[in-house]
């Protein structure tokens, strides 16, 4: 009895409990918001689960229904197109904002710099999209007013298929580049110097150090970049809600999107899980996927 009075009064167990305490409430919080959601919606996914109707068990009907319907093929197409494109010049454009910044200039150009591009991050998407559904007008819209000042036609952003999805990227980039680009030149800055220095006595020039010696080297950098773009782009909702609601017809709807029609316009509450619960062993494997293929090109040392 003894023992164990002074086993729970040592210093070790005082420490540990407090940081018990410290993580309690992420913890709950995590339970409550995460896990609980998760395993209620794989419960949802074997039910005909409908507000109005109530609810009955059905099996795997959901999940049959999902390979009949057309319209899954087409928002998962056009999750997977803006995916690709904006996770890739997501990635790319924040790179090469990152290495130009980390060149020699002024400590107050480079903050001015780091800020501008970093900015449009800190303002909601809803806004951003609301500004930019103004700037994209075909007829009234600032961009195809100084794409006409050097002869292009009026571009029909918003209202035609092919240039819906590229307006959507391009406005994503714009708004998270930054972030990219802030990882990057951190990944940057901890290469050490030494490196650099001894490539230059040995005669390499810059594009054989940029691809021998910084990529490699920030190659845990880009996969990090690489892993929460992914997963953020598949998840993609209020941009394009906004924007263009998913239109021109489905030309922009996305999984998430579709998942909120089955769900809160139509209230069909299973199927709108059974497409969610795919949407998440999609990324679960493609995150694993990623990871797997990490060791190959990724060098921590």
């Amino acid at each position: 009895m003894n023992s164990t009075r002074q086993s729970l009064l040592s210093p070790k167990w005082g420490e540990a409990l407090t940081g018990y305490l410290f993580i309690l409430p992420t913890f709950i919080g995590f339970v409550l918001f995460i896990l609980y959601p998760i395993v209620e919606s794989i419960r949802i996914s074997f039910m005909d689960y409908s507000i109005l109707r109530g609810s009955e068990y059905i099996g795997l009907e959901n999940y049959v229904e999902i390979l009949s319907d057309r319209r899954i093929r087409t928002v998962y197409g056009n999750t997977v197109i803006f995916t690709l494109f904006a996770v890739f010049f997501n990635a790319a454009v924040g790179l090469l904002l990152a290495v130009a910044l980390n060149r020699r200039m002024s400590t107050f150009i480079r903050n001015l710099y780091r800020s501008i591009f970093f900015f449009p991050l800190l303002v909601a998407h809803t806004y951003i999209a609301v500004i930019w559904r103004f700037l994209y007008q075909k007829d009234t819209g600032v961009i195809n007013y100084y794409l006409g000042q050097i002869g292009i036609a009026p571009v029909p952003w918003l209202s035609q298929a092919g240039w819906s999805m590229a307006a959507i990227i391009i406005l994503d980039v714009w708004k998270n580049t930054g972030f990219a680009m802030l990882v990057f030149l951190a990944g940057l800055q901890n290469i050490p110097a030494e490196f650099y220095e001894s490539a230059q006595l040995d005669g390499a020039n810059e594009r054989q150090i940029f691809f021998r010696i910084t990529l490699p080297l920030l190659s845990p950098t880009i996969f990090f970049i690489l892993v929460i773009f992914m997963i953020g782009a598949l998840q993609v909702f209020d941009t394009i809600m906004v924007l263009t609601e998913g239109g021109p017809g489905d030309s922009t709807r996305t999984v998430v999107m579709y998942i909120f029609e089955k769900a809160f316009q139509r209230f069909d509450m299973g199927y709108a899980a059974a497409i969610s619960m795919t949407l998440f062993a999609i990324i679960l494997v493609l995150t694993l996927i990623q990871f797997r293929i990490s060791r190959r090109w990724v060098h921590y040392e």
